[in-house]
């Protein structure tokens, strides 16, 4: 009966605590906002940039956070509809699909090489005689993943309107992945995201991953063709997040973006240089492409 009644006071306890937090203003120290992060590199690297991200943006606003890295994309699409998150840092078709779901709000746009948008590339082996996209027709494709935009929607599209039909695709499991199925030969052509060369040459597309492993990467995969161009990647605010304290959050962000701090930071958790504000309408060529597919956003939720 005692440790019943120990545990009984626990369990009070602990659900108090808990009230108290939900009950506390949104961007306390009791009830932080939640910023989430998607797992497109090491967790430990991401959580110390988006700490010194959430550092900053406590001391432009006052408001607490609480920043964390979720095990999938999945789960900070999910998180923005319950309430999970509050702000999810999210990649281009994982905003639609946040979007259509649950009706999150982009706030801004990356910028990366002075660039607001990427384009997805085809490549194939040097020598192998697939030299332009038209001789995709027969062969074997390595796209990246099923809601890739640059890995698999994109080049999907531009391929259907062109009436090519390679012999069998597959599914990679990434960009690197897809990559290397082309370098080891287990695919004739891979579709990954294509970012321009810096001013002195270096590469800042998919062979950019594995080059230290495959230092011969450049060279024995080359690009053979690109689709049209695909707006980057977000950061993207929950359904019903109070405006006035998004606007601070947002003007937050854009200052810090123009610190050397800042740049350096962005630049060490994603390659991002700047932002430049956004609007759901600037996702609707994405939306656009979906449709040359025969289908939406709402087809990859299901």
């Amino acid at each position: 009966m005692k440790i019943y009644k120990i545990a009984l006071v626990i369990f009070l306890v602990a659900s108090l605590i808990a009230g108290c937090g939900q009950n506390a203003p949104l961007g306390s120290k009791k009830n932080p906002i939640k910023m989430y992060f998607v797992p497109s590199m090491e967790a430990g690297k991401i959580v110390t940039s988006g700490r010194e991200i959430a550092n900053y943006l406590h001391e432009k606003t006052g408001y607490f956070f609480k920043v964390a890295v979720p095990t999938s994309y999945a789960s900070v699409i999910e998180a923005l509809g319950t309430d999970e998150t509050d702000i999810a840092w999210l990649a281009t078709f994982a905003y639609l699909l946040a979007n259509e779901k649950f009706g999150a709000e982009v706030e801004l746009t990356t910028v990366r090489n002075g660039l607001e948008k990427y384009k997805g590339q085809f490549v194939a082996l040097a020598g192998s005689g697939i030299e332009d996209i038209n001789d995709i027709e027969g062969k074997v494709i390595a796209f990246t993943d099923a809601a890739s935009t640059s890995g698999y929607i994109y080049p999907s599209a531009l391929l259907s309107k062109k009436g090519i039909k390679p012999a069998r695709s597959l599914f990679a499991g990434g960009h690197p992945q897809a990559i290397l199925s082309v370098y080891q030969g287990t695919a004739d052509v891979g579709c990954t995201f294509w970012s321009p060369p810096g001013e002195n040459g270096e590469i800042h597309d998919a062979r950019r991953a594995v080059i230290e492993t495959y230092p011969d990467i450049v060279d024995k995969v080359v690009i053979i063709g690109y689709t049209d161009w695909i707006p980057n990647d977000t950061v993207t605010f929950r359904k019903g997040f109070p405006e006035d304290m998004k606007i601070k959050i947002v003007d937050a962000l854009l200052d810090f973006a123009n610190t050397e701090e800042g740049h350096h930071v962005l630049l060490n958790l994603l390659d991002i240089d700047n932002f430049v504000r956004a609007d759901d309408s600037d996702y609707d060529v994405v939306r656009e492409t979906l449709q040359a597919l025969g289908t939406d956003a709402s087809q990859f939720i299901k």
